[in-house]
Formats: structure tokens, C-alpha cells, sequence
């Protein structure tokens, strides 16, 4: 029987798929999963039993990702499964920047007493006037799992579309449209595009890559958006690029002290994974690798350890190994079980970062004693029996 603990309310189409063996607990200190979307978890007191952490979403900013791997806890988190709600927000987004549909909505609820409100708009309504997306240039950092959803949609809607990214995988490369027009300077989206949306994971070095620098590059009257993360962006360089009318619009999912209210900033409330659709995705997808990972120990989408998939033991022993990335840790525990007479029948071992994660299926049955021996390994975090 395993136990979970929800941090946050979590869509009910995705608890229910957790089997009989899953039990829900109120009590977060006996929980080994804890599910989560936006609770802040830095603060938070680690529960021993603690094996597993799922993000139903894609940042992963509220939980202390080196503090969970330095005790062998996987952190889990959903992409790709909100990206059409967010993809969605772009395009939104961008229609709100290109024409001032904000501004005329406002001046209606403003006009709502004028009794001749309609011939009153025609006049009006050339304060508002705008422009198309078609024959823009739309500029991507970013063609992942959102990113490439939006490169799609906007060749679809008539504009040019310009993507960066370096680390494009093939899978991604494959669902592109043979139109969209890879880029390998990024300089480029910052010097060619009207139109410019990030769509990256928030890093030491991706903070700030909408620079002062990449906004003094960009063409005069430049839309920026902004659906990953605030950082992302040096927003007082916006603000300014705005007063100086480099920038036309600012158009951003995360409400900060900086843009709130100010001139030039569209500024959504968080909005873009907030469908019922997403959701229930996300729920959906967090307990599936929650139940793979615990039953199993296979590791999918995790944000601090290695994928690791071995699919369902057929042997008589799972061993699970969370330990230091560093040279001879397989030789160690080969040995030990070459020692014991214990063959090894399946071995995976990956890394990622500091840490490295080793799975063996063995004939065996594990022992306390194995566990302690294997635990006293220089190098070895935790020690998990799966079967």
C-alpha cells in the first residue's frame, strides 16, 4: 500500500486513477508521493518516507529540486500537458498586442450610459484601430512542447515564423512545419520579428535572455510575450524599451510589481494552463509517472534524476540506487552482488547532473543486511526496494 498527499487540489480525473493499492493521507509526514501545483515547498520539512514529488505542470520553481535529489526523492513535473491551453494564451495574447481590443472593450463599459453608444463608437473606434498577424514575422526561442504548437498555429494564421533552439530534439523537429524557419543565432528573432514569445525553462542561463541588450536589437514597435516565466525577461529594460517606444506591447502571464498597471503591459493573471483541459492533463499525467515510479522505479519526466525506463520487473528482485555521478559506481555494485552469488539479470544506469540513478533486476529476494551494505557504499545516496 503506498500513501499520497496532495499539497493542492488536484483534478479528481486524475486521483481516480490511482488503484486500490494508493491510499490518500491528510497526514503529509507518512506520505511516500505528494502531489502538488503552486504550494511553495522550500520551507517545508521533508518526510522520511518521502520517495516521490509530482508537478502537475510544468515549473518546477516551488520545490527545492538539489534538496529532493541530495536524499533521493524524484521530482516529477507534466510538460507538454497544458501546452495547448497555453498555446492558445499566445495566440490570444498576440491578437490583444496587434489590436487594441483591451482599449475598446474599456471604452464600451466606460460609454455604457451614452444612449447613442453605437453611432458614438463609429466615431471612437479609430483610437483603437490596429494591425494583423498575417504577414508578420513571429520570432520562437523555444520549439518544445509548447513552442512548436505556436511556430504551427501562427504559419497557419499567415505569418513567418522564425524558431531557435539548440537543443531542438528530432521528435520535435519531425512535428514542425517544413515552413518554419530554423534559426541557429538567436540574434536573428531579436533583429527580424515583429512579433517575439519565449518558450524555455527559467535557468542561470536562460534568466534574462529577453535582455537591455536584445531589446536595443529588436525593430522599433516590437511585441514581446512572455507565457514561461517572468524572469525570463529583465522587465525593467521592457518598461523603459515601452517609454522609449522600442516596444509596442509587453504582453506577460506573470503579474509582477514591475508591469502590473503600467502603460504598454498586458498582464494575464497566470491564466495559461487554467482550462479544465489542462488540468485534468496534468493530473492525469503526474499520476501515472507517480504509480510507474513507485511500482516500477522507472523514471519519465523527472526535472532532478535521469529517465530511466526497465518497463515491469519479471524477476525476482527490483533494487533502486540514487547515488553520486562519479567513476566506478557500477564496478562497486556489481561486485557486491558478484560477491553474494546474486546474478544480475537487468542493469540501467544514467545521470544527470551531480546525480546518478542505477536500477538492477537481480534473482533474489533483498535482505535488511543488503540494504545496509549497499547503503554503506562511498557515493550511495538511498537504497529503494522496488520488489
Amino acid at each position: 500500500m503506498f500513501k499520497y498527499h496532495c499539497l493542492n487540489p488536484i483534478a479528481a480525473i486524475g486521483l481516480n486513477r490511482f488503484t486500490a493499492e494508493y491510499e490518500k493521507t491528510a497526514n503529509i509526514a507518512e506520505a511516500e508521493g505528494i502531489l502538488v501545483r503552486s504550494a511553495a515547498m522550500h520551507e517545508m520539512e521533508i518526510p522520511e518516507n518521502l520517495l516521490a514529488v509530482a508537478r502537475a505542470g510544468a515549473g518546477t520553481n516551488n520545490i527545492p529540486l538539489d534538496k529532493m535529489a541530495e536524499k533521493g526523492i524524484v521530482v516529477f513535473n507534466t510538460p507538454g500537458a497544458n501546452a495547448n491551453g497555453v498555446k492558445e494564451l499566445v495566440i490570444a495574447g498576440m491578437l490583444l498586442a496587434s489590436r487594441d481590443i483591451v482599449g475598446g472593450i474599456n471604452w464600451v463599459n466606460d460609454n455604457k450610459d451614452d444612449q447613442n453608444i453605437a453611432k458614438t463608437a463609429e466615431k471612437a473606434k479609430a483610437g483603437f484601430a490596429g494591425t494583423e498577424l498575417m504577414n508578420k514575422k513571429l520570432g520562437i526561442i523555444g520549439l518544445g512542447a509548447i513552442g512548436g504548437p505556436v511556430a504551427n498555429l501562427a504559419h497557419m494564421l499567415g505569418m513567418t515564423v522564425y524558431g531557435y533552439d539548440p537543443y531542438l530534439s528530432v521528435e520535435g523537429a519531425w512535428n514542425l512545419n517544413r515552413d518554419i524557419k530554423h534559426v541557429t543565432d538567436i540574434n536573428v528573432i531579436f533583429e527580424e520579428c515583429e512579433f517575439i514569445t519565449i518558450h524555455v525553462p527559467l535557468t542561470e542561463g536562460t534568466k534574462h535572455t529577453v535582455s537591455k541588450e536584445a531589446i536595443g536589437k529588436m525593430k522599433d514597435g516590437a511585441i514581446i510575450l512572455n507565457f514561461s516565466r517572468d524572469l525570463l525577461v529583465d522587465e525593467e529594460a521592457v518598461i523603459a524599451g515601452i517609454k522609449d517606444g522600442k516596444i509596442r506591447k509587453y504582453v506577460t502571464d506573470f503579474p509582477t510589481t514591475v508591469t502590473a498597471g503600467q502603460e504598454g503591459c498586458i498582464v494575464i493573471p497566470h491564466l495559461g494552463a487554467s482550462t479544465e483541459e489542462s488540468e485534468d492533463n496534468c493530473a492525469k499525467m503526474a499520476v501515472k509517472q507517480m504509480m510507474n515510479y513507485l511500482e516500477n522505479g522507472n523514471i519519465i519526466n523527472s526535472v532532478n534524476f535521469p529517465e530511466v525506463d526497465m518497463g515491469i520487473c519479471r524477476q525476482k528482485g527490483r533494487i533502486a540506487i540514487f547515488h553520486a555521478n562519479k567513476a566506478n559506481m557500477i564496478t562497486k555494485f556489481t561486485a557486491f552482488y558478484g560477491e553474494q552469488g546474486i546474478n544480475i539479470t537487468d542493469m540501467v544506469n544514467k545521470s544527470k547532473g551531480e546525480f546518478g540513478y542505477t536500477m538492477l533486476d537481480i534473482e533474489a529476494d533483498t535482505t535488511q543486511d543488503t540494504i545496509k551494505k549497499l547503503n554503506e557504499i562511498s557515493g550511495v545516496i538511498r537504497v529503494r526496494v522496488v520488489k
